[in-house]
């Protein structure tokens, strides 16, 4: 039957695809209703049913940038900085999507932009790393701990160097992160650039805004292998150039 084809009774003709859009809306529509009288339902006084009735409707609502859902979930007694089964706040799940509606409501509402799930990534330090640039400004201006690190031990820094996310790189680095922090792997975001970048343009810029921005050109891993060495054994031919130039600008021969 073509698309145009389905009619509907008093006279209205409806498209596939329009009928599909309506029934979508009111099919979410009725999940954040029914949501919400779940909800209800479990704060009345002597009811506890557990965690079976926990579908963390606000979760899904995050994930899906529904921000008027997350609104009448909030205003309905939702939590905040509720945790998922695998320790996730709403906003850190709307920051895995790079969800920036929906981060920005729940950031607005208060959301600690900071809480950790069970493999310590925060919403700070997720969006530094996969370089979604809208949510982590936004995490900075609400209270980003810049001290706080992953599950490796690294500031978000150094993920954002390595994967090559330029604008965040500079981003972090003028908020006051610290430039030459280790990681557990015995890596600063100047080596993590060099060992697992590949030597192109983004990360050719990364290394040439570490160094600007004071990058210790000389701070070796944990078997003494410096940045420039690193660069020398991979072919990095301008990383090279630009790692002799800051040695020969700071003035100390090591």
């Amino acid at each position: 039957m073509p698309e145009t084809a389905i009619s509907a009774c008093m006279g209205h003709t409806f498209t596939y695809g329009t009928l599909a859009a309506r029934l979508k809306r009111r099919l979410r529509r009725f999940k954040v209703l029914a949501a919400i009288a779940g909800l209800a339902f479990m704060l009345a006084p002597g009811v506890s049913l557990g965690e079976n009735m926990d579908q963390y409707p606000l979760h899904t609502a995050a994930q899906e940038n529904h921000v008027e859902d997350i609104r009448q979930l909030l205003s309905s007694g939702s939590k905040l900085d509720a945790r998922n089964a695998s320790g996730a706040t709403a906003l850190l799940v709307a920051t895995h999507a790079n969800a920036i509606d929906a981060a920005k409501v729940l950031i607005d509402a208060g959301a600690d932009v900071n809480a950790k799930d069970n493999i310590q990534d925060s919403a700070y330090l997720y969006s530094g790393a996969r370089g979604h640039l809208e949510i982590l400004k936004m995490t900075l201006a609400h209270g980003a701990d810049l001290s706080s690190t992953n599950r490796y031990g690294g500031t978000a820094l150094i993920p954002a160097a390595e994967r090559g996310h330029v604008e965040t790189v500079q981003t972090l680095i003028d908020a006051g992160v610290d430039i030459d922090h280790v990681n557990n792997l015995g890596w600063t975001a100047l080596l993590e650039a060099i060992i697992l970048g590949n030597g192109g343009k983004r990360h050719q810029q990364i290394v040439e805004i570490l160094l600007t921005a004071g990058a210790d050109p000389y701070l070796a891993d944990r078997d003494g292998v410096t940045p420039l060495q690193h660069a020398q054994q991979r072919g990095f031919k301008h990383i090279e150039n630009l790692l002799r130039s800051a040695q020969a600008e700071s003035g100390t021969k090591k």
